[in-house]
């Protein structure tokens, strides 16, 4: 599978787009600030263990997102292929940035360890308040990947790959995410787009290699001309 180029890139476009999803939703829930302290630095250290453990399944589903994306873009090859392309660009960057970010995660938890509440908070604030980090890391990238991806999944619907649906669960569960504060909601606003990202992975896994490699543009040959019709 390695060696052939269609069966290996629509294996792992339709494998991440239902690893990916689930991996976030998992996230949420072993995640000790999704249930405890809304502050990091201290739910993080009531429960170290499970802090790296979703520090780690958020670190590899958003890594791995932006990888999926590549397949959906690969299905608006057919229509609406420049609005796909931007799309998926920008959703890329959002998840990849997403990613950087968890690098605080283990800062938090050692300031909790090592300071009182409030002190770690006034540190770990000023840290994430510097312009570097907000702008290079947070605004608006971080945003670019959750916003995007309904996007990107509303623009595959409209190709005809999948149905409406689709792209509203993925829309209510990412875009709803924001609406409530993190914590128990969250898990389960991020598990709703499971079934519609994992319906879309599933169809690329059944679609066969001949489908699949059926988005490819055609390879137009050279036209060649006989001596006779060679211009004088």
């Amino acid at each position: 599978m390695l060696n052939d180029q269609v069966t290996f890139r629509r294996v792992a476009a339709g494998s991440l787009l239902i690893l990916a999803p689930l991996l976030q939703a998992v996230a949420a829930f072993v995640d000790p600030g999704t249930w405890g302290d809304d502050r990091e630095m201290i739910s993080f250290g009531d429960n170290p263990a499970l802090a790296q453990l979703q520090s780690v399944l958020y670190h590899w589903s958003w890594m791995l997102m932006a990888v999926a994306v590549l397949g959906l873009v690969h299905l608006t090859r057919r229509g609406l292929t420049g609005l796909g392309n931007v799309v998926g660009a920008l959703t890329m960057i959002g998840y990849l940035s997403l990613s950087g970010l968890l690098l605080t995660d283990p800062v938090e938890w050692w300031l909790g360890q090592n300071h009182t509440p409030r002190e770690a908070q006034r540190i770990i604030d000023e840290m994430l308040g510097l312009p570097g980090v907000v702008f290079g890391f947070q605004l608006p990238w971080m945003f670019l990947g959750m916003f995007g991806l309904p996007v990107l999944t509303a623009v595959v619907w409209r190709t005809g790959f999948v149905g409406w649906w689709a792209p509203v669960v993925v829309a209510a569960g990412y875009l709803g995410s924001f609406a409530v504060p993190y914590g128990p909601l969250t898990a389960v606003c991020w598990t709703v787009p499971v079934a519609g990202l994992g319906w879309i992975g599933l169809r690329i896994l059944r679609m066969g290699d001949g489908d699949w490699a059926a988005y490819y543009p055609a390879v137009r040959q050279p036209v060649s001309r006989s001596p006779e019709s060679t211009p004088r």
